[in-house]
């Protein structure tokens, strides 16, 4: 079976990984958010205005302005 190389070039072995580029979405803080120690914020998410993000939180989607956010899994605790 023949792989036919078309952007991004995933299964083809000819391609190198340099030539498939990298899109980047950036991440958005936005003012008077508080961000603990040791999180970890994906690309493309945005940090809404007065969030407080506790420690170790792994951070994959938007997170609402005002919300107060701890534990793996992302939890929102309350509103602030």
């Amino acid at each position: 079976m023949q792989l036919i190389c078309r952007k991004p070039c995933v299964f083809n072995t000819e391609c190198s990984i340099k030539s498939q580029g990298v899109q980047q979405k950036g991440i958005t803080v936005e003012d008077d958010c508080w961000i603990g120690s040791n999180v970890t914020i994906l690309d493309g998410v945005t940090i809404g205005k007065g969030s407080v993000i506790g420690a170790g939180t792994l951070v994959t989607k938007d997170i609402p302005a005002g919300s107060v956010i701890f534990d793996k899994r992302e939890k929102r605790i309350r509103i602030r």
